[in-house]
């Protein structure tokens, strides 16, 4: 889950969601935000991570910023986190990017995985659980019938934005029962009926939405998604000691740990061999060969660790460490983060991230950190300790409900949006 357009398609997606669903787009609060007692600078920018245009992507790579530089003892500065609190809405949404100058009225298109990604870093910061609890209760409120999330409200869930919101709950400390919808449904519904059956071609995969005719095509970006939104966790998964290879468990009524499992066997397959997910080549682009695609290669690697298998991603993470930088240097704030993430969950050092320092490289993106520490090393597998960002304890809950619920009776616009990393 990271930035998964490049700035063309976010803009031609933003554009439909508009005409099509004006409604669903609104946030009818006009206030220029909650944050009366932050100071709001002259300058819309100031603090944001990255120089390339917010439109699409500011609240997302700020967002993925802060939880990448909080696993490394990194705390940002004043400026940076004022910046992300006064993207928020008096309503607890977020836009991708305002002007904060500007009040939030019907024109502000807000939306959950904004809403969701700041949620997450913001609920790892202290003194801001109002802007938290705000954006819980927003999200909540605009949750699907089926249990799910879309981009926008009111949009078909989907299993990326369905995944992201999950995080979002989970970062707050809500339990299962606070993300059930008024139909009773949970986002462990949306997901299991988004995964492939195993025994078949891509078995264990999750689409990111059926298609027009309902079926499902495998989407490496939403099963890297959802594996950690089926075992209810965010963004910046800690690390976890390896278990069992990954299996594809075949039926219909299955947990949520086996639906989690089936996503990870099947990307343990997509990664074997070179080592990193392929994308599609963008429309104009000079060749039809698939490229690498490295911010679902960093998720997937998330994914897998967080379930259990940091040896499946090995390789990925090597591959990682050799063929980067070039592409987090272009790409900015968000690539960095993911990169981080990913070495954070699997016990890499991400201050010798094949001889980079992506924490470095991170903080100059920004305004410099209030405050850095360079952590004791911790071993490859080792759990994470209370309070880290792991689960906060949420899985376990996330677990046993979702089995309970089941036994009587989760592109940086979506698809792609790791293309653009927020500059």
């Amino acid at each position: 889950m990271t930035v998964r357009r490049s700035a063309a398609a976010l803009a031609t997606t933003a554009v439909l969601l508009a005409s099509a669903a004006p409604a669903a787009l609104a946030d009818s609060s006009a206030s220029p935000s909650p944050s009366a007692s932050v100071s709001v600078p002259a300058d819309p920018h100031a603090g944001l991570y990255g120089t390339s245009d917010p439109t699409y992507d500011g609240v997302w790579r700020q967002s993925l910023a802060f939880l990448a530089q909080k696993i490394e003892y990194v705390t940002p500065s004043v400026e940076a986190v004022n910046w992300l609190k006064l993207q928020q809405c008096d309503s607890g949404a977020f836009a991708a990017y305002r002007d904060f100058h500007e009040p939030c009225d019907a024109k502000t298109m807000t939306d959950t995985n904004s809403t969701a990604a700041a949620v997450q870093a913001l609920a790892e910061l202290t003194g801001e659980k109002t802007a938290v609890a705000n954006g819980i209760d927003w999200l909540a409120s605009v949750q699907n019938d089926d249990g799910g999330w879309g981009y926008t409200p009111g949009s078909p869930s989907d299993a990326n934005s369905t995944a992201v919101v999950v995080g979002a709950f989970a970062r707050a400390g809500k339990k299962l029962t606070d993300v059930t919808s008024s139909a009773g449904h949970t986002p462990y519904d949306v997901l299991r009926g988004l995964a492939l059956p195993c025994g078949g071609k891509d078995g264990g995969a999750f689409a990111y939405q059926p298609d027009k005719k309902g079926a499902l095509a495998a989407n490496a970006d939403a099963t890297a998604a959802a594996v950690l939104g089926t075992m209810g966790k965010g963004l910046a998964a800690g690390s976890y000691n390896p278990g069992k290879a990954p299996v594809c468990t075949p039926g219909t009524n299955l947990t949520a740990e086996q639906v989690a499992q089936n996503g990870a066997h099947w990307l343990t397959s997509a990664l074997a061999g070179s080592g990193h997910l392929d994308q599609a080549p963008m429309p104009g682009s000079e060749t039809t060969d698939p490229q690498p695609d490295f911010g679902n290669t960093a998720d997937a690697v998330v994914a897998l660790a967080a379930s259990g298998h940091q040896d499946k991603a090995a390789s990925a993470v090597t591959w990682l460490e050799k063929n980067s930088a070039a592409w987090a240097k272009q790409s900015g704030p968000a690539a960095y983060a993911q990169l981080i993430l990913a070495a954070h969950a699997t016990g890499t050092d991400a201050r010798d991230f094949g001889g980079a320092d992506l924490v470095a490289q991170l903080n100059a993106t920004g305004p410099a950190p209030a405050a850095t520490a360079v952590p004791s090393p911790t071993p490859t597998g080792a759990q994470p300790a209370a309070g880290s960002t792991g689960s906060s304890g949420f899985s376990v809950w996330w677990l046993i409900g979702v089995g309970l619920a089941v036994g009587a009776g989760i592109g940086f616009l979506l698809s792609n949006r790791k293309d653009k990393g927020g500059r």
